[in-house]
């Protein structure tokens, strides 16, 4: 499922934002449309931009796609191939303008016809649908629970994308969602935030940077609530990084310098009071922090950690300087932000 929704947001994402629409069958099939700008059958001969036929059939050879515009919304990177294979059926139908629409089906990875024409293409995009085979697999059946939070997770991480879910299975009729967040992880924080009860200023602070040091930007989006736990998702490329790594720890960097050097500058905090220890500064603390790398270094076996060393630096940086502007800039909130910190303390 991750495979084949992960090429489908990437087409979009590479067109400048679009529609991504999931649909899950009667019949066990899992359909997922795009209206990115369309990948055609025909062999071009361009390795960089294999057609559609070698992304069904080929192993890809060498590194994937890079670019912090790619999104690794799966978490193998296994491709459209191994979908393939592993499908009992598969059909492939691709539009764009002046190829009209063509299809090709095939089972268990092996085309079972040519590439049809079936009529005239309506705009641009790609749909695969698959049916996974029971017979490799104990169960086929999808949660729609599960894919609606993470389909969530990718709109809230990619703005300007739109994708859909739609669950024609239950027996007392078909439920839908759908997300599209124009904010980003603005839109991610005030969320995770409202679960966590009475803020102590109604604005999420947040920014966004390219930096030509990282080869890619970031997006931060933070708040400070009356919770007492601290709430911190960071993410890499889209993949979410549970482990953390350089990002979060140049985040937590800039946000301790920040605050501190504001709270020294105002006289809240004496010259002789010891600085805030880390945990006093982050309790109720709401963040998302994501990173987009041309390059991403993944720590692990299971790729949760970041490991770029230059990111640490660059997001320090960023989340400084924007933060402290912020500080400045919003007195009685920072006094009360502030306040609340070294009255934890105390």
């Amino acid at each position: 499922m991750f495979e084949v929704v992960g090429r489908a947001v990437n087409q979009v994402l590479s067109g400048g934002g679009g529609c991504v629409d999931v649909t899950l069958t009667l019949d066990g099939c899992v359909r997922v449309a795009d209206d990115g700008p369309g990948v055609p059958f025909d062999a071009t001969g361009d390795a960089d931009r294999p057609d559609l036929e070698a992304l069904l059939t080929r192993m890809p050879a060498g590194p994937q796609p890079a670019g912090w515009c790619i999104g690794a919304i799966s978490y193998f990177s296994a491709g459209l191939f191994v979908v393939n294979a592993l499908s009992s059926r598969l059909t492939a139908e691709a539009q764009g303008a002046g190829a009209g629409r063509v299809v090709r089906e095939y089972a268990r990875g092996v085309p079972v016809a040519p590439p049809t024409a079936v009529g005239l293409a309506t705009g641009s995009g790609t749909t695969i649908a698959f049916w996974p085979d029971t017979e490799i697999f104990t169960t086929t059946r999808c949660s729609f629970a599960v894919l609606a939070e993470r389909f969530r997770q990718v709109a809230f991480l990619n703005r300007g994308l739109e994708i859909s879910l739609t669950d024609e299975r239950p027996v007392a009729g078909p439920r839908a969602v759908s997300f599209r967040f124009p904010d980003g992880v603005r839109d991610f924080v005030a969320a995770l935030n409202a679960e966590t009860g009475p803020f102590l200023h109604p604005d999420v602070i947040g920014f966004e940077r390219q930096d030509p040091r990282i080869a890619g930007t970031m997006e931060v989006a933070l708040l400070w609530s009356d919770a007492h736990e601290e709430r911190l998702r960071s993410f890499a490329n889209s993949r979410a990084t549970s482990q953390g790594g350089t990002h979060v720890d140049g985040f937590r960097d800039g946000v301790a310098t920040a605050v501190i050097g504001y709270a020294r500058e105002q006289g809240l905090l004496a010259a002789a009071d010891p600085d805030p220890r880390a945990d006093q500064i982050s309790e109720g603390l709401t963040a998302v922090v994501s990173v987009r790398l041309d390059q991403p270094e993944f720590l692990g076996s299971t790729r949760e950690q970041l490991g770029n060393t230059d990111v640490r630096d660059c997001v320090e940086e960023a989340v400084r300087e924007h933060l402290g502007n912020w500080l400045k800039e919003h007195p009685e909130q920072a006094a009360e932000i502030v306040n609340r910190i070294l009255g934890v303390a105390a």
